[in-house]
C-alpha cells in the first residue's frame, strides 16, 4: 500500500518518541558526511560521495549532478537532507541508462524479515521528500541473494511529503546470514528502456533472472532539466504494515554505525597532524606501522590516501602508502615507502606535510 502525508501532518510524527530500535537504515536523517558535504560532476561512475551509507548508482548517462548535505529549516525535527542538483541534462535516454539513490544492507541485519519462509514479514519504507516539480519515481527492494525485486511508484511534490510504502513479505528466497550485501533499497530517478520497457506490477516480488525491464516502469527523469532538485531525509525501513514515527538517533550513535563501513584519519585543521608511528626493520625505504580503528569494521577495509604526507625528519613526501603486515576489522597494518632511507630500529612519525586535508581512509562499504 502507499500513503503520502502533507507537511501539516508532520507535527505528531516527525519527532515523536518511543519505539526505538526498529529502523534498519543507517544515517536516515542525513547527519553524517565523513567524506565530504558536497561533490560536483557526479554521473560518470557509481559510489559513495558525500553522506555516509547513501550511494549513487549510475550508468551510461551524459547527465551530471551535484550531491550535497543540505541544511533545512522547513521540516520540524530534521536539520539535514540529502540534496541532488541536476547540473547537466540528458534528454536523449539510451536503453541502458540508469540513476538511483541506493542504500545497501547486510544479510545478518535482515534475518528479522524472515524472508523465504512462510512467516515472511511485510516491511514499510518511509521517507520525506520534496522536489522542484512533480515527479513519478520508483522505490525498490532488491534481494541480491536471490535476484528478486519488488517495486512501487510514488509521486513527489514541491512541499515536504512523507511517503509510506509497504512491501509484502516474500516467502521465496532466504537471505544469507553474514556481513555481505543481501538487499538494496533503491530510488530509481532516471532509466532507459532496459529498465522501463516491461510491465509494472506494484508490490509484487518478481524474479529478474532474465530481465530488468520491470524495475523502473513509468518513472520520470531527474536529468530532464538542469532546474531539477531533490531533497530526501527521514529515511526508514521497518518491519510491519504501517510507518511509525521516524526513529531519531544521536549524531554519535549514527557516526559509530557509519564507521563500520568507512573511517578516515583526521587532521583537526592542523597541517602537520601526526597519523601513525612507523618503524624500520632493516635499513632502507620500507617502513611499517599500525593504525587501530575506533570502531570494528564490517570487513578488512581497502586503504587509500589523499593529500600530502611525509615521514618526520625525511621530508620530500612519500613514494607510497599501502596495506602492510595484516589488515583486519580492528586495525590496519600499513607499509610506508619513503624517498630516503631510515636505519634499522629507527622509529619515525607519519604525518601531514603542510596539508590540512591529508588523510588515510579505510573503506569496507558493501
Amino acid at each position: 500500500m502507499t500513503r503520502a502525508r502533507d507537511f501539516a501532518d508532520l507535527a505528531g510524527s516527525a519527532d515523536a518518541g518511543g519505539l526505538t530500535g526498529r529502523n534498519l537504515i543507517i544515517n536516515g536523517s542525513m547527519q553524517v558526511a565523513q567524506r565530504s558535504t558536497s561533490v560536483t560532476d557526479i554521473g560518470a561512475s557509481s559510489g559513495y560521495f558525500t553522506l555516509d551509507r547513501h550511494r549513487i548508482s549510475v550508468g551510461n548517462t551524459a547527465g551530471r549532478l551535484t550531491m550535497s548535505q543540505a541544511s533545512i529549516t522547513d521540516l520540524p525535527g530534521f536539520a539535514n537532507a540529502l540534496k541532488l542538483d541536476c547540473t547537466t541534462a540528458d534528454t536523449s535516454i539510451a536503453a541502458n541508462e540508469d540513476l538511483a539513490i541506493q542504500h545497501r544492507l547486510e544479510g545478518q541485519d535482515l534475518q528479522v524479515l524472515k524472508k523465504g519462509t512462510s512467516s515472511a514479514q511485510p516491511v514499510t519504507v518511509s521517507f520525506y521528500m520534496k522536489t522542484n516539480k512533480a515527479f513519478t519515481f520508483m522505490c525498490e527492494l532488491d534481494d541480491t541473494d536471490n535476484n528478486r525485486v519488488n517495486t512501487q511508484q510514488f509521486t513527489t511534490t514541491t512541499s515536504w511529503t512523507r511517503h509510506s510504502l509497504t512491501f509484502t513479505g516474500d516467502t521465496t528466497g532466504t537471505l544469507d546470514d553474514d556481513a555481505n550485501l543481501s538487499m538494496r533499497l533503491n530510488f530509481w530517478l532516471h532509466a532507459g528502456s532496459n529498465f522501463t520497457g516491461g510491465t509494472y506490477s506494484a508490490n509484487t516480488w518478481q524474479s529478474r533472472a532474465s530481465s530488468d525491464n520491470m524495475r523502473a516502469v513509468g518513472i520520470g527523469s531527474f536529468f530532464d532539466n538542469t532546474a531539477n532538485e531533490i531533497h530526501l531525509t527521514g529515511l526508514q525501513l521497518e518491519i510491519g504494515e504501517k510507518a511509525t514515527p521516524f526513529q531519531h538517533r544521536s549524531y554519535a550513535d549514527e557516526l559509530e554505525r557509519c564507521k563500520r563501513y568507512y573511517q578516515t584519519t583526521t587532521t583537526g585543521g592542523n597541517a602537520y597532524t601526526n597519523l601513525s608511528v612507523v618503524g624500520c626493520y632493516s635499513t632502507g625505504t620500507d617502513q611499517r606501522g599500525t593504525i587501530p580503528f575506533t570502531t570494528e569494521m564490517r570487513t578488512g577495509p581497502a586503504l587509500s590516501t589523499s593529500g600530502n604526507l611525509m615521514v618526520l625528519g625525511l621530508g620530500g613526501g612519500l613514494a607510497s602508502i599501502s596495506a602492510g603486515d595484516g589488515i583486519s576489522t580492528h586495525h590496519a597494518g600499513i607499509r610506508v615507502n619513503t624517498n630516503s632511507n631510515l636505519t634499522a630500529g629507527q622509529v619515525a612519525i607519519l604525518r601531514g606535510n603542510d596539508d590540512t586535508t591529508a588523510h588515510i581512509q579505510f573503506d569496507a562499504e558493501l
